[in-house]
């Protein structure tokens, strides 16, 4: 049984100390992603990171999935809100653009939670979140609406993760393109009248 991220997220703290110290945890984490796999991390690893005590981690998450579902919990609820909405609605390329351009303002994280050590947990996250998108209306009756969003936001996943670990990236409208007319318009379209979104 895996474990949820946004399950495993605890309560901010209030202490200007406390927030400190949780800062520099989180950005330990974010750093150790980039070099090694989240199951390889251990919590003496992260807390030396940080500068911080051994036992000071233990006073801020149970675990390091919590340090983890911290990080991961508002970055991956507003992705998927911006996921709901590229998938309906006759202003799709305008969703899928914003979806592109929150990515791109925050790069760095992006990266980390879905190309590091951490991807797969992420990913899990993010599938698990799907369930509540769309509208089962859209769907023709012999495609599961399930299906249609699991398809759909797997592959927009695995486009943004391409577009991560490009050397030279591309732009958030170059991406935008490739995820409508490769992703998003072959699912929605014919599924949704009216739905032909690209700029002219």
């Amino acid at each position: 049984m895996s474990v949820s991220l946004i399950a495993a997220r605890n309560d901010p703290p209030q202490d200007a100390r406390q927030v400190r110290s949780r800062n520099a945890l989180r950005g330990a984490l974010l750093a150790l992603l980039h070099e090694t796999a989240f199951d390889q991390i251990t919590i003496r690893e992260i807390s030396a990171r940080a500068g911080t005590g051994y036992a000071t981690f233990f006073r801020h998450y149970p675990t390091k999935e919590a340090l983890l579902g911290d990080i991961a919990s508002d970055e991956i609820a507003e992705l998927m809100a911006k996921t709901g909405l590229m998938m309906s609605g006759p202003k799709r390329f305008g969703s899928i653009l914003e979806l592109c351009n929150f990515v791109d303002a925050h790069r760095k994280l992006w990266t980390a939670l879905l190309t590091g050590g951490a991807a797969g947990l992420v990913r899990e996250e993010i599938m698990r979140q799907v369930g509540d998108l769309g509208d089962e209306r859209q769907c023709p009756d012999w495609l599961p609406p399930d299906l249609a969003r699991r398809v759909g936001v797997s592959s927009a996943i695995d486009v943004l993760v391409w577009w991560l670990e490009q050397p030279k990236p591309y732009t958030s409208e170059q991406v935008a393109v490739i995820l409508d007319r490769l992703v998003i318009g072959p699912i929605v379209d014919g599924l949704v009248p009216g739905t032909g979104s690209l700029p002219a």
